[in-house]
Order: structure tokens, then C-alpha cells, then sequence
């Protein structure tokens, strides 16, 4: 068995198949209905660490009971994604059927098997197991350290299992398994000693797996089993709500905004009583004997540098907003099974396929407005901006998984459906998006003309510098969403099912608002300075809230988790890279906007007047 080095505690027709297959995914299971004697399966799925969540491996890679011929179970989209390999076992549970104890096999180890056993239990391997749609977790082994002189350490294997499953009618409401009053088999240092009653000889150890059954029924319906489930704790409970401190962070960010409101709207209610008392004509006769932003509106709208990266990063924020919006949103609509392994997975790569046509008609559409001329070019620049981060990040993660031997390693079959999906669904949505934003541009709409001579930018304070607006609007929206990030984290990267939505949409929203507008604050600030670059300050200012993240994403994987080795590791950073770029894009997209509505409505207020 191929592991990590984590050792502590604590995944229709020719051209429409890869699309139907991703909505399969999504679907939620519906009640199973087993009569008196049935027959209810159980599958192994897989073993790992307890606190390296990433780092999983088939169940059958353990020195275990299996049948002659594995039998594999057919597993949805996001069921692979989440590093699920279900697998028949065998256990055989009839509905109802209580069991006392069961012989489930005879096991000769060898040496070699024993050390690996020895090994994974003092890791801290947990196992998990599925019968109808619920999860069942235990621990492998037992492992005991007593005592400083002398020291004992010891390591016993558990043999027998107690499954305890309640039941409503003829549907199953929850199961789990326990090892309370059985006794571990010890595993001493090599396989030749008398081991605690079992048979050995030969340097091998033979070991018997037993098993019982009880059934116990229970009130819950089966529509409400997922409330059972989260009241189960297995793992660590790491989502208890601190709902003062989320109040204290949206009291915090609303007195926040409404100081950024009032001072800029009268700061702004003075520039315009004072540029307005000698404004005769257009706007194009304001730049005698004044200074701050009023003057530099002949050069406020000259079109910035980078044309296609700059719609590129607008079309991507774009999209990207528009998918975080609709995961939240059917979050709370209640389409994602608790009991569905990997339902939020399928459901972001359909989306993200689906939602390629806004990223291509945003992008194509302002590079149109601003006399862009590549728009093929820019097309596949914006379809690339993600997908080619992602595809490397995948590479480099998928293959130490691989390397590893662990089940989050994507099979071929299922790498050939995602790059099918993108090929077939996200590339051509992203052109067909982009030639039809391309056909409906219209003229950017400018209140000033801008003239063909730059206006000479004076030399700015080292507070007005790009750096320290990027750690000003970064660290203000990283600061909204600290609280809830916590919990973010300990879902992604933890055993938890996310349930708080609602507070995750006001989150999400304070974000989006705050972002907008410290960009505005900072834009303004950058003007009065009489600095018209403001294209991509905007972008950057906003954006590199993802860089506090990352920062953040590294504190919590040396404070907030016991989380280590390569495989965990690799994987942990790989995505929070692509984390922080995807908060990057939205917000430096939301930033820009807002700054741009902004400068058009002082500008256009200025030449009404």
C-alpha cells in the first residue's frame, strides 16, 4: 500500500453525453424501500489518516476480508471527485434481521501484512464504509501510549464490528458501527509470537473478523435522516456557530461602509459646488486654473494597456460570480443530499461549463467597447485564463496522488468526461458567448472626449502607490469574510457538511459591497491625486484580497489542522492557489465596475451641471 507521509491525528446524443451524465450527478438519491429480509448492501469505500481528509486509499489496499472477485459500484461524477471507490463487501445484513455474531473470514497475515496494519493504525487509519447512501466510520485499530519509564506502546486490530442501523417503515434512517465491549487483537513487533489467543505459526498471524447486526427503529422520516446524520459526530465537531462574532464582523463591515458612504458623498458634494461655480460650457473647457480630478478628464477614459488581459480577468470575474451566486442559491433551495456523496462537486462543474458563454460575452463585448481588434485572441485568452491554471495545479496534484496510490487520483475515464465537458460544452459556450457580446457592443460610453496628447501624471505620495492600495483593498474584504472563512476551511478541508447558506449569502454579499466600495474610496483618492490610471489599479486594489486568503489558507494549515504529509499537502496549496486566483478575479471584476460607474456618474454630474 502506497501512502503519504502524514502521521498525525486531527473527489442522448454523441456531443450532448458528457453533459448528461454531469446533470446525473446532481440528481439526489430517493428513499429505497426493503421488505422483511432483504437484502442491504454494504460497500467498503476507503481508508485513510484521520486528519488528511485528501489522502484516502481503497479499503482493499488493507490486509482485509474481501470477496474472490471485487465488485465495483457504479459511482457518479462527483462521487469520484470526492475519492470515493465503492466496492461490494462481505457483509451480509438482511433488512430487520438482527445478527449476533458472524463469522465474516479467516485471515492468514504475513509478516509484511502485519507491519502494514501496524503501520496504518498507528497513523490513525479510519475506514469508511456506505449502506444505503449513509456513511459508516470507524477506526482500524486501537493504539495505546501509557506510561514514561517504562513506556508502553501498544496496537491492537479490531476484529469485530457492531453495526447498529435505525429504521421507519421499510427505509433505513441512519447506521453506524461501534467496537464498545470487544477487545483488539494486539499486534506485536513481528508476526511470530503468541498473539492474545489467535493462531500463529510460521511467521504468519491468523486473525478470525466477526461481525453482528442490531436493528432499532426509529421516529425520523426518511426526508429528515440527514438531520440525524449531522447530529452523529465520528470526526471532530469543528462547526459550532459563533453567532456573536459573525454579528460582530456584519456590524463591523456595515458602520464600515456607511463611514466610506458618507465621507466620500461629502467630500464629492464639495468638488462639485466648487468645480461647478466656474463651469460655463461642456465638459471639455474645465481644465483651466484648477487642479484634483476634475482636470485630468480630458485623459480619465484613455483606454489602459493590456486590452485583452484586462477583459479577459472582467469576462472570468464575471463568470465566476455568476457561479458562486448560483451554488449558494440552490444551496438554500435544498438541492444538495447530505447523503449524496459529491453533489456540490457535479453541480460546480456543470455550472462552470454552462456559465463559460458569460465569461465570452463580457469579455468580448468591453474589448469591443474599447477598440479592441484581436477578439479571437481575446476569446481564447479568457477561456484559458482559469482553465489553464486548473489543468496545470490538476497535473501536478493528480500525479502525486497517483504516485501515491490514492483514490483521489482521477481515473482516465473520468479525465477524458471533464476534458469532454470543456471541449464540448465550456469552450464552444465561451466563442458562441463571445461572438454574440462582439455583435452587440456598442460605443464605450465616455461623458468626456479624450484627447490624443496623455496629460503628465505628477508625482504621487508613497501612500497613494499601487502596493499599498492593493494591501488596503485587499486586507478590508479579507476582513469581512474572516469569520466565515473558518468555517469555509474546516468544510472544504474537513469531514463537515456545510449547512449555514443563509449566513454564507449575507457573507457573500457584505463582500461584494465592500469590495465595490473600497475600490470606489480608492479611486477617488487616485484621482484627486490627478492620476488617471485607474483601469487596472481598480482590478489590482480589490483583487488582491486573494493574496490575504492564500496568507490565510497557510495560517490555518499550521494552526488551524493537524494536516501533513506530501499527498495532503500538494493538494491543500495546489487548490488554495486556485482558491485565492478565483477571489482574485471576482472581486478585481466587481472593482472595476464599481469604479468605472463611479468615474462616468462624477464626470457626467460635472458636465450636466
Amino acid at each position: 500500500m502506497h501512502r503519504g507521509t502524514g502521521h498525525q491525528p486531527g473527489s442522448c446524443q454523441r456531443t450532448m453525453v458528457p453533459h448528461c451524465v454531469l446533470i446525473l450527478g446532481l440528481l439526489s438519491g430517493w428513499a429505497v424501500g426493503y421488505k422483511q429480509g432483504d437484502n442491504v448492501t454494504l460497500y467498503v469505500n476507503k481508508v485513510g489518516p484521520y486528519h488528511n481528509p485528501q489522502e484516502t486509499y481503497h479499503y482493499y489496499t488493507l490486509p482485509v476480508c474481501r470477496p474472490d472477485k471485487v465488485h465495483h459500484k457504479s459511482l457518479s461524477l462527483g462521487e469520484v471527485l470526492d475519492g470515493d471507490r465503492m466496492a461490494e463487501s462481505l457483509y451480509n445484513i438482511r433488512f430487520k434481521e438482527n445478527v449476533d455474531k458472524k463469522v465474516l473470514c479467516h485471515l492468514t497475515l504475513s509478516e509484511k501484512q502485519v507491519d502494514q496494519l501496524r503501520e496504518a493504525i498507528e497513523e490513525l487509519y479510519y475506514f469508511e464504509f456506505v449502506l444505503d447512501e449513509i456513511p459508516i466510520w470507524g477506526f482500524v485499530g486501537y493504539i495505546e501510549e501509557s506510561g514514561f519509564l517504562p513506556h508502553s506502546h501498544k496496537v491492537g486490530l479490531w476484529t469485530h464490528l457492531d453495526f447498529n442501523i435505525e429504521y421507519n417503515g421499510d427505509s433505513v434512517i441512519f447506521a453506524n458501527v461501534s467496537v464498545k465491549d470487544v477487545k483488539p487483537v494486539p499486534l506485536e513487533e513481528g508476526a511470530g509470537a503468541a498473539v492474545g489467543g489467535v493462531g500463529v505459526g510460521g511467521g504468519s498471524l491468523t486473525v478470525t473478523h466477526t461481525y453482528s447486526v442490531r436493528w432499532f427503529e426509529s421516529t425520523l422520516p426518511h426526508s429528515r435522516r440527514g438531520e440525524r446524520l449531522r447530529d452523529y459526530s465520528f470526526f471532530p465537531k469543528t462547526l459550532e456557530i459563533h453567532w456573536l462574532s459573525i454579528i460582530n464582523s456584519l456590524v463591523l463591515v456595515v458602520l464600515l461602509l456607511g463611514f466610506v458612504i458618507i465621507i466620500l458623498m461629502r467630500v464629492l458634494k464639495n468638488d462639485f459646488a466648487r468645480y461647478n461655480v466656474e463651469e460655463e460650457g461642456g465638459c471639455d473647457d474645465l481644465d483651466q486654473g484648477d487642479n484634483g480630478w476634475k482636470i485630468i478628464h480630458t485623459d480619465v477614459f484613455r483606454f489602459p494597456p493590456f486590452k485583452s488581459l484586462l477583459c479577459a480577468i472582467l469576462g472570468v470575474g464575471a463568470q465566476f460570480l455568476t457561479l458562486a451566486t448560483g451554488i449558494i442559491v440552490m444551496a438554500l433551495l435544498g438541492m444538495f443530499n447530505v447523503h449524496r456523496h459529491g453533489a456540490i462537486n457535479s453541480a460546480a462543474i456543470v455550472l462552470y461549463a454552462l456559465t463559460s458563454c458569460v465569461s465570452g460575452y463580457v469579455s468580448c463585448s468591453f474589448y469591443t467597447q474599447i477598440n479592441g481588434q484581436r477578439w479571437v485572441w481575446n476569446i481564447i485568452l479568457t477561456s484559458s485564463l482559469f482553465s489553464a491554471p486548473l489543468f496545470l495545479t490538476w497535473s501536478v496534484v493528480n500525479s502525486v496522488h497517483w504516485w501515491s496510490g490514492s483514490t483521489q487520483a482521477l481515473p482516465a475515464t473520468t479525465v477524458l468526461l471533464l476534458l469532454g465537458a470543456w471541449v464540448l460544452v465550456g469552450f464552444p459556450l465561451t466563442v458562441i458567448g463571445g461572438i454574440v457580446g462582439k455583435n452587440r457592443a456598442g460605443s464605450f460610453q465616455a461623458p468626456c472626449r479624450t484627447r490624443n496628447i496623455p496629460r503628465q501624471i505628477p508625482t504621487q505620495p508613497w501612500y497613494k502607490h499601487t502596493v499599498v492600495h492593493m494591501a488596503i483593498g485587499g486586507f478590508l474584504p479579507f476582513s469581512a469574510i474572516s469569520v466565515e472563512l473558518y468555517y469555509i476551511f474546516a468544510t472544504v478541508w474537513g469531514r463537515e457538511h456545510y449547512t449555514l447558506y443563509g449566513i454564507l449569502l449575507c457573507v457573500f454579499a457584505i463582500l461584494l459591497s465592500v469590495g465595490a466600495c473600497i475600490s470606489v474610496a480608492l479611486t477617488y483618492f487616485l484621482l484627486s491625486g490627478e492620476d488617471y490610471r485607474w483601469w487596472w489599479r481598480s482590478v489590482l486594489s480589490t483583487g488582491s484580497t486573494g493574496l490575504f486568503i492564500f496568507v490565510y489558507s497557510v495560517f490555518y494549515y499550521r494552526n488551524r489542522s493537524s494536516m501533513s504529509g506530501l499527498v495532503q499537502s500538494t493538494e491543500f496549496f495546489g487548490y488554495s492557489l486556485l482558491t485565492a486566483l478565483v477571489f482574485s478575479l471576482m472581486l478585481g471584476s466587481v472593482s472595476f465596475w464599481a469604479s468605472l460607474a463611479f468615474i462616468r456618474y462624477i464626470y457626467r454630474s460635472l458636465k450636466m451641471d
